[in-house]
């Protein structure tokens, strides 16, 4: 005969109650974020690669998430003021950081004081893109139509072939110093405020080479003189199925510009799972997909922990070039 509960009926009622509810707690305030709207800095300014990756994506995470996602740029600094303001940013989830190569890997080497810590200041989300790199030269300026030929050009006469730049620091000033540490080459560096004015230099004959991502350069390739003699990619790339990877001139190499999100580094892990969850939802859309590729954008996702694994590899590599090269900012 089975033994009576000494509980009453009510008791054991409102005990089962009290512990759903406790139980309960945490599912239902996971379930409420985000209640508001989640705001996304850009350390760049509106227009550029970076932005419009982050509009198109953010508007499919904003269906999936239920609330709107509000793009904040903030440019300035190398990324400086954008991801010090997402570093300080409550961990709450309701503002999150599309930084890049500067600011999670080279700003560390490059500037003598960083307002934030690339390392310890943001929780990774997942990386989102990468920018294919291309080195482009004027063949009226410098006649050159590979990278050997470049390299064979470079020896004879160490220091006396300038490369343009967007600007001391950038990626594309980086993957040059590389690639001329890597060859065992001298190059001249001319940096200018942007790529726009230095691909203006650049298709005026001013300069004889820089490299710069794909997607700004396509609009140089249809003139005569402008020729892609390599791409910084480890094999042929899909952009320039025709032009070499300089990696086959120059064993190893191998440069992008490369993007990832992040939040302030105290945010809950379950709120890092929803906003990967829906950036996934977003970047494996066909058409979304397809309208980053046809920027020239190629689109990444990755797990937090694969993130920060490449944010250190890349730390490492860049901490290498900018201390030979004797690079210093400000």
């Amino acid at each position: 005969m089975p033994i009576e509960s000494p509980l009453t009926r009510r008791a054991f009622m409102t005990a089962t109650a009290a512990l759903g509810a406790g139980l309960a707690a945490p599912s239902f305030a996971q379930q409420a974020y985000p209640a508001r709207p989640v705001h996304l800095i850009v350390p760049y300014a509106a227009g550029g690669g970076t932005d419009f990756f982050a509009r198109l994506v953010a508007a499919s995470m904003s269906t999936t998430l239920g609330q709107q996602i509000v793009v904040e740029n903030r440019p300035g600094a190398g990324t400086q003021i954008g991801a010090e303001a997402a570093a300080k940013a409550q961990p709450d989830g309701y503002t999150f950081l599309l930084g890049d190569t500067s600011t999670y890997a080279s700003n560390k080497s490059l500037y003598q004081k960083l307002p934030y810590d690339p390392q310890n200041d943001f929780a990774p989300i997942s990386l989102t893109g990468r920018f294919a790199i291309v080195l482009l030269v004027n063949t009226d300026k410098l006649n050159v139509t590979s990278p050997q030929a470049l390299i064979d050009a470079a020896k004879k006469a160490p220091g006396t072939i300038d490369y343009a730049s967007a600007g001391v620091g950038s990626p594309f000033h980086l993957a040059a110093e590389l690639f001329a540490q890597s060859a065992g080459i001298k190059l001249n560096h001319v940096p200018y405020k942007g790529a726009g004015p230095a691909l203006q230099d650049l298709a005026g004959g001013q300069i004889g080479m820089m490299f710069v991502d794909f997607a700004t350069a396509r609009s140089q390739l249809s003139l005569k003189s402008i020729k892609a003699i390599g791409v910084c990619s480890p094999g042929e790339f899909y952009g320039l199925p025709r032009v070499p990877a300089v990696a086959a001139t120059v064993p190893g190499f191998e440069a992008w510009a490369w993007q990832g999100f992040s939040a302030p580094a105290k945010v809950s892990p379950e709120i890092v799972a929803k906003l990967r969850d829906a950036y996934l939802k977003a970047v494996n859309d066909p058409d979304i997909k397809q309208k980053l590729i046809a920027a020239g954008i190629d689109p990444l996702q990755s797990t937090p922990q694969e993130m920060a694994a490449y944010v250190a590899s890349e730390t490492a590599k860049w901490e290498k070039v900018i201390k030979t090269a004797g690079i210093k900012l400000d």
